[in-house]
Parts: structure tokens; C-alpha cells; sequence
């Protein structure tokens, strides 16, 4: 029967409708579902993982999950993607490069140019979006790094967070890195996880890995023929580098030969593996000033047993997540649809140098030390402690120049040792391996070039428009065909790259390149020519021989800089600009008892560069009142004051090394703890310790936090998280006050770099940056 005209809400029903459902038809609308067979997605990517860290691109350290999966499927030998974190994430997510995407650098920055937004914009389909409209479930684990570090907090909108950009699920960490054993901050969908303490024997990978199968799992509980994507985003391998005990002590005493050797049998492996023609050439060592790796054999046994160490870390890393992809192929093989599942695994961008010519006691001690050489020393006091969740160290770069082997340099750079990284891929079902064909594939591909070939090799369509919008158009091109066919030739024939200057453009075999050095002109680039089909390892400069070849490269790159927005080139130094209405997170602030742990960022921008006054306002302390009044930070570097049999008690841990100062006994019924910090040149801080007004201790001459640290946030009445005084958590525990405490106060003043600091800080902007 028709509707009446007047009636509303009907317009879009197809069915009929009478007055009674006697007389009416029904009609149900069903959300899109994936063409039948549709396979299953996972897509594992490694965080700073360089070329030759697997098996089956020449490690020596036990990957046999990546093994099989490189002996049943292919091996991309010529893959290459950007030279940092971020911006590879938003390519591989949306088939977009990098600065057209937004993410001309890390989420770490915010200059205020459209190549360089820092959060996805509304025009920007994302690979989990375009999937989730055709019927797939979506999971994401692991590290995002595509939220501007000033947006992680609960109170900032959440546009850019992963369950906003397609994914059904997420749990892992919104940051660019994160402990093992202490994450500062873990989001489960689109809420902060408020946990005070971890669990003994907790490590992150185990945790993210128990999760992803979590949701697999649940997924096939209620809907066995749902295929899904599972974007497993690994906080491995970036620095801080901490492995299980089990894990390290595998590969003790492992790599007391070096990294000269260990390259050596690397790239002889990746020879006779066929990753490369056979004259090929390897050079020696990095030796530019600034990226130099020290001959092994020039070391002093007692650096050479340190530095050994380092590395052993880094393999036990490695093959804690082989262990992880294991665990869920397994799962994979207890649901019947291994066969049917396409697995990608890949890295992010190259080895990196972030742990400077030495290692560092911890990550973020390279932030103070590169300010002052003669610093602390930034030697771990105890060996034994590497690699555990006491320190959180970073190798020396001749571990990430053995990491890129065979090539120069690494991430940050634009050469192949910062962007040619492992890439693997497996579908046994889709792209079983034919006879006579060994998987090798040595035709150029982009990280832009992921989006495109998974949705082809699903049979699955892209939308043009994005919450009313157009969207944007996929930089990549499918790689289907020389996936399928080993002779077929790579229609990705031509890419730019940039990264602060580093320069690249890429055609038909020749690679134009150039190395940035801070304090020149960003924009008179030294070009080096490669052709990289001869000279897959960059070492032999055509340019003088080919000017005309320089030239249109040249050319080429200009033309797609700005057609990617990449134009205004920005330094270091300026990519430390922010948007004025930060300023606000400099602004006093009243924490009461119970407020979840602050957010690192936010915590950070009260007590960054500047003096500041940290007040504990106490209902009148009786005797027998004790425990934590305020923590900021964990083992990586941090402060805690606190009250213990009847004293106030500060310390400082400068990124390992703690220091403490105890005041006298307390008077009966005080009411207020104070602490006053006081920055000195050379990014170091005084703090003196008041109570009641009266002074009580004071704690001269210490290191300023800056950069990421303190890592862990501000926590108010207990020691969150990662303990800042390891001494003081095994005796007590999180410590959590007995008292009343009413409030904790931060006062922060104005920023105040002395003219003897500005060099520093600008160096530590480098180190950022890299």
C-alpha cells in the first residue's frame, strides 16, 4: 500500500508499509561483506630495523618463523620506503607519499606547513578504512606514531588515533618509541590504560602479541568466515633496546668479533643467497664525519666486551619477534586459514646511529650527552644491567651500520642504509611458488606501492571519497605483476624522497642523492649520481661524469617536491617551531590525589627549559604518614619526592644515575613540600627542597630533562609505572601516600635557554630530528 505524503522516515525503505505489519513488507539492510575467499591481511612492521637483521636477508640470528615464510613465499630485494618512522607509517597506511599524506617528518613536530601536519587529514583514505568498507574486520596493534605528540593526551581530540582511522580495535602506544618493561602510556581503542604498576615478568611484545591473537581470536568465536586485517606495528627495534633474559642470554658471547666481521659474513651471505649480482661491492665502513663507525680492531678490549654487549640485546630483540610472529601463524594454523592469509613483514627505514659513536646508558641520555661531551660519562656503571628494564640503552652506530649491510649510512639519510629494508611477503594460497622460481624479486618497489597491491590481490575496490570529500589518489602502483612474475618489470619506474634536507629522486636505475649537513644552505643541495642497477651500494659518484643526468634529476625532483608539498624545506632547527596555543600547557596546574598519570608530552612542556615550582600541599602531616608525593619519570631519567620515616626525601635519576637528598625530621602538622628547580647553562638544573618555607636540602648541579624525558608522566600520591629510584620500588613498592594529601601543584616560569645552552639545544634538535 503507498505511503501517505505527509509521513516521514520511510523515504529510503524499500520495502511496503501499511498500518499494520500484516500489510507490510520487511526489508533489512546488511553492512558491506567481503567478496567469498576474500583473504585474510597482516602486515607486521618493524620499527628501525635495517636490511640484513633477518635470516633470510643475511642474519646470523635465529628468525626461523621468517625463514619459512621467505622458503614458501617472496623475498623484495629492492624495497624501499622513507627515511623515518612517521612518514613511512602514513605511506604504508594510505598509498600516499609522505608529505602529500602530511607527515614530511615525525609526529614530533609541528612548523605549521601542509607537508608537514603531522595527523592525517580528512582526504586521506587509509588502507584499514577502505578494507572496513569491504567487509573486513580491522585490528591494530603496536606503535602508531601518526598522532602530533601535542594531541596524545585524553583531553586533545582524537582525528588522528587509530580506531578514527579505520581500525575496529587498537592497543599499543601513540608514541614514536616506548620501554619493555615500563610503557609510559598504553591506549586499549580510544582510551588511555590507567595502570599504576605492571605485572612482573611483563614485557611489550608478549603483551602486544597475547592481544593481537586476543582479537583474532574473539573474532572467530562470533563470525567464522569474517576475513581481517591485523596491522601488527612493532615498538622493536627502536631504542630504548631491552630484551628478556632468556632472549639475551642466547646470544651471549655471540658477536665478540665485531661489527667488521659481522658485515663481512652478512653480505657473504646475502651474496650467495642471490640478494645481490655477484660484484657487488661492500665498502668498508662508514667514514664521513658524524656517521664514522670505528674500525673494531681500534677499540680497547674493555670497549669492544661493552660494546659486544649492545648487540647481543639487539639479536635477543630480533628474535623475540620472530617468536612473536610464530605465535600467531600458529594461532593461524589452529583456525585452518593459514593458506589463506597474505603475511607482509617489513621494516619502517634503516639501522639507525641514535646511539652515538659509544652506546648510550640510555635512549634518551644521547639528548644531554651531545651537549656536553664530558657529561656523566654515559658508560653503564654495571654491564650486567644492559639490556635490562634498569637501563634503556642504544648501541653504537657501528651496530646500525652492520644492521644496513651492505649499504651506506642509515635512518635519516636518504641513501639505501636509511630507506632499502627487508621486505617479505607470503600468500600460499594465492601466490604459491611455481617451479624453478626462488621468490627473489629484484625490481624497485615503494612503501606507497603496499596499499595498492594488497587491495589488488584481495579483488577489492577503492573508494574516491572520504566524509564527503575526494579523496586523495594513491601515490603507489601494484606490484601484482612482478609478484607474480619474476621476469615482469616494476611499473614504479621514478620517487622522490626528502627528510631536513636529505635529498633523492630515483628513475629507471639512476638514483640522484644528497646528504644534508646542518649549517648550510638547505636549499643548494651536493648532488651524488648512482647507477644503482651496477652499484646497488652507492659507492661510485657518476656525477661529474654525467652532468647532464645530474641535471634532469634535479629537475625531476624540484617538479615533484612540489607537487608532493614537500616545499618550504625546513631545518632541524625550525622543525622545532610549535602552534601558539601550546603555550597553554605551560600554564599552572593543580593536580588533585587520584588523577590518572599525565600524559609525557603534557608533563614535559611544565618543566622544559625552564624554572619551575612544585608545590604538595598536605592536610598537616602526622608521624607514622609516608609514601610517594609526586613522581615524574622511570628508570629512563626522572625525579620522585617523597616522605619516609619522618624526612622528605628528592631524587634525581639523570637517565640511570641516581641521586638523592634527605631533609631533617619533619615538624608535626606541616603542610607544604616544596621543591624549586633552577636551570643552569649547559642544560643543567639546581634544586633546592623547602618545607613550610623553611629551607631543607638541595640537590646542585643535576641534568635537565628535555627532549622526550622524563618518559613516564607526572603521577600525584604514588611512583607510577616505571619506578624513577629502583631502590626505593623494591623496597616499597608504587609507595602510594598514607597521608592526606591534598594537591600537588606545578608552577611553571618562562623559558630560559642561556646563550652558552643555544648551541645545545640546537645539536639536540639533530639528534631528534635523526
Amino acid at each position: 500500500m503507498p505511503v501517505p505524503s505527509h509521513a516521514r522516515g520511510y523515504e529510503n525503505f524499500d520495502g511496503s508499509i501499511g498500518r499494520t505489519a500484516a500489510e507490510s513488507t520487511p526489508r533489512w539492510s546488511y553492512p558491506p561483506t567481503a567478496p567469498d575467499g576474500a583473504p585474510n591481511i597482516i602486515v607486521v612492521l618493524i620499527d628501525d630495523m635495517g636490511y640484513s637483521d633477518i635470516g633470510p636477508f643475511g642474519s646470523e640470528i635465529e628468525t626461523p618463523t621468517l625463514n619459512r615464510l621467505a622458503a614458501n613465499g617472496l623475498r623484495l630485494t629492492n624495497y624501499h620506503t622513507t627515511p623515518l618512522c612517521s612518514p613511512s607509517r602514513a605511506s604504508l597506511l594510505t598509498g600516499i607519499n609522505a608529505h602529500r599524506a602530511g607527515f614530511g617528518f615525525v609526529a614530533n613536530a609541528d612548523p605549521g606547513f601542509p607537508g608537514l601536519r603531522l595527523e592525517l587529514a580528512d582526504d586521506v583514505l587509509t588502507l584499514p578504512e577502505i578494507l572496513r568498507g569491504n567487509g573486513y574486520a580491522t585490528y591494530a596493534v603496536g606503535k602508531w606514531h601518526l598522532v602530533r605528540d601535542a594531541t596524545m593526551n585524553p583531553a586533545a581530540h582524537r582525528d588522528s588515533w587509530p580506531t578514527q582511522r579505520g581500525f575496529d580495535r587498537y592497543y599499543g602506544s601513540l608514541e614514536g618509541l616506548n620501554s619493555f618493561y615500563y610503557p609510559n602510556q598504553l591506549v586499549s581503542d580510544s582510551s588511555v590504560v590507567d595502570i599504576e604498576e605492571y605485572p612482573e615478568g611483563y614485557y611489550l611484545t608478549d603483551d602486544l602479541t597475547d592481544k593481537a591473537i586476543g582479537y583474532l581470536k574473539d573474532l572467530r568465536s562470533h563470525d567464522a568466515a569474517k576475513p581481517f586485517f591485523l596491522y601488527f606495528a612493532h615498538v622493536a627495534m627502536h631504542g630504548p633496546l631491552q630484551a628478556k633474559p632468556a632472549d639475551l642470554e642466547k646470544y651471549r658471547g655471540r658477536y665478540a668479533e665485531g661489527w667488521d666481521k659481522l658485515r663481512q659474513s652478512r653480505f657473504a651471505k646475502q651474496l650467495a643467497d642471490g640478494l645481490f649480482p655477484p660484484d657487488t661491492q661492500q665498502k668498508p665502513r662508514n667514514t664521513e664525519p658524524g656517521y664514522e663507525a670505528a674500525e673494531w680492531d681500534s677499540l680497547s678490549p674493555d670497549e669492544q666486551r661493552r660494546f659486544a654487549r649492545y648487540m647481543e640485546v639487539y639479536a635477543g630483540m630480533v628474535d623475540s619477534i620472530d617468536q612473536s610472529l610464530g605465535r600467531i601463524l600458529d594461532t593461524l594454523e589452529q583456525l585452518g586459514e593459514a593458506e589463506n592469509t597474505i603475511v607482509v613483514f617489513t621494516s619502517d627505514n634503516g639501522g639507525t646511529a641514535e646511539g652515538g659513536p659509544e652506546g648510550t646508558r640510555t635512549y634518551f641520555a644521547e639528548f644531554a650527552h651531545i651537549t656536553d661531551p664530558d657529561w656523566v660519562g654515559d658508560v653503564p656503571h654495571d654491564e650486567e644491567l644492559i639490556g635490562t628494564a634498569k637501563l634503556g640503552v642504544h648501541y653504537p652506530r657501528g651496530w646500525g651500520q652492520a644492521s644496513n649491510t651492505p649499504f651506506r649510512f642509515y635512518k635519516g639519510q636518504t641513501f639505501a642504509g636509511g630507506v632499502r629494508v627487508p621486505f617479505l611477503l607470503s600468500w600460499p594460497k594465492g601466490l604459491p611458488r611455481t617451479e624453478g622460481d626462488n621468490g627473489i624479486r629484484h625490481e624497485y618497489t615503494y612503501v606507497t606501492d603496499l596499499a595498492p597491491t594488497l587491495l589488488e590481490l584481495a579483488g577489492l575496490q577503492r573508494p574516491t571519497v572520504r566524509n564527503g570529500l575526494p579523496a586523495k589518489d594513491f601515490d603507489g602502483i601494484s606490484a601484482v605483476e612482478t609478484l607474480r612474475d619474476a621476469q615482469a618489470k616494476t611499473k614504479h619506474t621514478e620517487q622522490y624522497s626528502e627528510m631536513i634536507g636529505n635529498r633523492g629522486f630515483y628513475r629507471d636505475g639512476w638514483k640522484l642523492l644528497s646528504l644534508y649537513e646542518p649549517g648550510t644552505d638547505i636549499d643548494a643541495p651536493l648532488w651524488q649520481l648512482f647507477d644503482v642497477r651496477a652499484d646497488p651500494t652507492e659507492l661510485h659518484d657518476l656525477s661529474a661524469q654525467f652532468p647532464e643526468k645530474v641535471a634532469e634529476l634535479a629537475a625531476a625532483w624540484d617538479e615533484s617536491a612540489w607537487a608532493n608539498t614537500v616545499f618550504p624545506l625546513v631545518t632541524r632547527q625550525e622543525l622545532q617551531r610549535r602552534r601558539p596555543e601550546e603555550a597553554r600547557f605551560a600554564a599552572p596546574v593543580r593536580l588533585l590525589p587520584g588523577t590518572p598519570t599525565l600524559e609525557r608530552y603534557r608533563s614535559q612542556r611544565l618543566i622544559a627549559y625552564r624554572d619551575f615550582v612544585i608545590e604538595a600541599e598536605l592536610g598537616g602531616y602526622r608521624p607514622g604518614d609516608e609514601g610517594v608525593l609526586v613522581a615524574h619519570g622511570d628508570p629512563l631519567g626522572g625525579y620522585v619526592l617523597y616522605l619516609e620515616d619522618g624526612r622528605v626525601v628528592f631524587g634525581v635519576n639523570s637517565y640511570g644515575l641516581y641521586q638523592s637528598v634527605t631533609s631533617a625530621p619533619l615538624d608535626a602538622k606541616a603542610r607544604r613540600i616544596t621543591v624549586r628547580a633552577k636551570v643552569r647553562p649547559r642544560l643543567r638544573a639546581d634544586f633546592a627542597i623547602e618545607i613550610d618555607g623553611a629551607p631543607a636540602g638541595e640537590l646542585l648541579d643535576q641534568v635537565q630533562f628535555v627532549g622526550m624525558s622524563p618518559w613516564t608522566g607526572i603521577s600525584v600520591g604514588v611512583d607510577a609505572r616505571g619506578p624513577v629510584s629502583w631502590e626505593l620500588r623494591e623496597r616499597r613498592g608504587t609507595f602510594r601516600y598514607t597521608g592526606e594529601l591534598r594537591a600537588v601543584s606545578y608552577t611553571p616560569g618562562p623559558i630560559r635557554v642561556p646563550q652558552r645552552t643555544i648551541e645545545a639545544v640546537e645539536r639536540e634538535a639533530e639528534f631528534v630530528a635523526e
